[in-house]
This record gives structure tokens, C-alpha cells and sequence, in this order.
């Protein structure tokens, strides 16, 4: 297998498991019950994760005293946003692309499972 199959196949893993979190629980519920059973799902499958990683943010040299908390990075290098909106706008996308930037990763993932089936986005910096 080569690096780009193995680096699609993580993606897969992510919104699969994302997959069966909504196939359970539906939408309807906030974002933390969705996120606590992502993160048992993601155990279960063997997907390695951090979960609330705080993000600091620098302005030239000079680290902010603000940050971001990223729900979850996956594979050390994807960043997973979590949502639970009836419909999803520009500004969580703009969120993610701030996650990338701030983390120096270039792969995000946006979740939402506050549609009638989930919802996600595939985002590159």
C-alpha cells in the first residue's frame, strides 16, 4: 500500500465511525454526547485520537494568550471539528481552515450530526 492509499484510508476510518455514531444516536442531541460517543467508537475501531487539543495561536513570533481546543486529532495529523446544526454554514469551515493553520496540519475533517444523516467535509489546507 502506498502512502496516498494509506492516508485516504484514515479519512474512511474517521467518517465511518462517524457513520455509525449517527446510525445510533440519530441527530437531535448536542455536540458533547455525539463527541463522547465518537471517542468510543474511535477505541473500539483502533482509530488513534486526542480528544479537546488545545490549539495555540501565534501572531509572528508572539503566542497569543487566546487558543483554539480542537475536538479531536486523529492520526496525529487530521483535525476533527464536531457539529450538531440543523444545516452547516461557511463560518464552521472557516473554523477548520483557522484549526489547520493554527496546528501547521493540513487535513481536517468537519463532522455534523444535526442533520438527518451526517454531514462531513473534507478540508485541506
Amino acid at each position: 500500500m502506498n502512502l496516498y492509499q494509506e492516508r485516504d484510508i484514515q479519512p474512511h476510518a474517521i467518517i465511518g465511525a462517524a457513520m455509525e455514531v449517527h446510525g445510533i444516536l440519530v441527530n437531535g442531541f448536542l455536540e458533547a454526547v455525539y463527541q463522547e460517543a465518537l471517542a468510543v467508537e474511535f477505541q473500539k475501531r483502533g482509530v488513534p485520537c486526542v480528544q479537546q487539543v488545545e490549539l495555540p495561536v501565534f501572531y509572528e513570533e508572539n503566542k497569543l494568550q487566546c487558543s483554539y481546543r480542537v475536538d479531536f486529532i486523529c492520526f496525529n495529523e487530521i483535525i476533527v471539528e464536531l457539529k450538531a446544526l440543523a444545516v452547516l454554514g461557511t463560518s464552521e469551515q472557516s473554523q477548520v481552515l483557522n484549526y489547520l493553520k493554527a496546528s501547521g496540519q493540513r487535513r481536517g475533517l468537519l463532522l455534523n450530526f444535526g442533520s438527518q444523516s451526517l454531514q462531513y467535509k473534507r478540508i485541506v489546507l
